[in-house]
């Protein structure tokens, strides 16, 4: 079983997370904080496998907490579960080293999503002592596809990509992208169009009094 810390600093929230994470086969809660001094308290005695992470707690910023919890336990996973939706906010998550961002409200579907792609990736990939490369590539969002990278593209920073597309409510451009993952929007745009290539990508082109933008919109499988 893998063992969930749910860190949210609602009562009633966290309940209703226990509730989903409770319903998912293969996983069990081992624990519920409602602050950051006593989601680390927790992590060094239960140690759990997965934190459910909300970034807005009372005693501290779910940011830093996180490098927090990496230096009490390094081996631990973590999936951010927020409201918060400032593109800095974000970017900081995923640069450390988070599984997902899933942004409040979502249904027990979602969040389930999330739990089997993680059970299937990231936890297979733990307890292998090898790795084929669509082992990794799971991991990475890129299974299913032979198709190289575009040159100059790496696959951790296509990840953040694909990861930030998962998330948005709405289309996004090039700029947007690029803007919220630190990258030039030249940059941001060679990711979206091999996704495009693939298939995981929708284009709309959205006419102004200029050239025509080109918004993409994530098709593929939210997991």
């Amino acid at each position: 079983m893998i063992k969930v810390l749910i860190v949210d600093d609602d009562f009633m929230v966290a309940r209703i997370h226990s509730g989903f994470v409770a319903q998912m086969p293969g996983f069990t809660v081992s624990g519920v904080a409602h602050t950051g001094a006593q989601a680390l308290a927790e992590v060094r005695r239960l140690r759990p496998d997965l934190v459910l992470l909300d970034i807005h707690l009372p005693d501290i910023s779910g940011l830093e907490l996180l490098g927090q919890l990496r230096a009490a336990a390094p081996e631990i996973d973590v999936l951010v579960i927020s409201a918060a939706r400032e593109a800095d906010t974000v970017r900081q998550a995923l640069r450390g080293g988070i599984v997902h961002y899933l942004m409040k409200p979502f249904t027990q579907a979602d969040l389930h999503q999330r739990l089997d792609h993680y059970q299937r990736t990231y936890r297979s990939l733990e307890s292998a002592d090898t790795a084929d490369q669509s082992d990794v590539d799971a991991v990475f969002g890129m299974s299913g596809t032979d198709k190289p990278l575009p040159k100059g593209c790496s696959a951790e920073t296509m990840v953040r990509v694909q990861t930030a597309l998962r998330s948005a409510e709405a289309d996004s451009s090039a700029l947007e992208v690029g803007e919220l993952l630190g990258l030039s929007r030249v940059s941001a745009r060679r990711y979206l169009e091999y996704l495009n290539e693939l298939g995981q990508v929708q284009v709309e082109l959205r006419y102004g009094s200029g050239r025509p933008e080109r918004r993409y919109r994530w098709q593929g499988p939210r997991s």
